[in-house]
């Protein structure tokens, strides 16, 4: 048990002791470390975030299959939209693959681990993310943590490492409606707001998830707002 000590101690670390600098948004969705076997599944985010005198709307369009029971594959199109642009143009382009550590429910905490790698299409700048993903019950309530590193290189940046890490604590009152507070942190970023997701169940494993969130800056005196909105159905 041990080990599961020390890795939620590198958790708290992340989380109140960042120190590199973010440049990307750091208000995301917060990742549940769970598999499906032969899961598919389609998903589509929407962002609006705030940023001084700028208002950015991003969407994202993924497709995601499940290699095994533990390892599932997800590829992502990005668009992005600002206060210049009064259409959205393709951004960039993401993989991800998740994979489950442990069973659900086979020790006291859940585990997993996130990889992603995203090229900007336009920079043509790279970014690679490795998280760690945790959840706990504690009777009717949950606890997600993500913590994650990211690499990012290009024609526009320099080779860098950031630290960036996501909680939510979620009330599971009805599979369909479970409100949640979320918390974010980065390099001069520390944001918290009240969210909710859902679960709604059809035919065997299908089932639509819905997740929604508003999120306030608290390290700034110039408050970055986000509001995060996502859709995913799983078959």
């Amino acid at each position: 048990m041990f080990k599961y000590y020390f890795i939620l101690y590198i958790f708290t670390y992340l989380l109140f002791c960042t120190t590199a600098k973010a440049d990307g948004a750091v208000v995301d969705k917060v990742y549940h470390p769970y598999v499906l076997a032969n899961e598919q599944e389609l998903e589509w985010r929407l962002m609006s975030t705030k940023k001084h005198d700028r208002n950015v709307l991003a969407q994202r369009l993924g497709y995601g299959h499940a290699l095994n029971e533990r390892i599932t594959l997800e590829g992502y199109i990005i668009a992005e939209r600002d206060d210049q642009f009064s259409d959205f143009s393709w951004q960039a382009v993401e993989l991800e693959v998740r994979w489950m550590l442990t069973e659900q429910g086979q020790y006291s905490a859940d585990w997993g681990l996130l990889f992603e790698l995203e090229k900007d299409r336009i920079l043509n700048n790279w970014e690679l993310t490795t998280g760690l993903l945790f959840e706990k019950e504690f009777g009717i309530t949950s606890l997600t943590i993500n913590a994650f590193v990211i690499n990012e290189w290009g024609s526009t940046l320099k080779s860098e490492m950031e630290f960036e890490s996501r909680v939510k604590y979620r009330y599971r009152w009805r599979p369909a409606l479970q409100p949640a507070i979320e918390i974010y942190t980065g390099e001069d970023f520390i944001g918290i707001g009240p969210a909710g997701m859902g679960i709604i169940r059809f035919d065997k494993q299908k089932q639509l998830k819905w997740e929604l969130g508003f999120i306030t800056e608290l390290s700034q005196a110039t408050r970055e707002h986000a509001l995060r909105f996502a859709i995913e159905y799983e078959f």
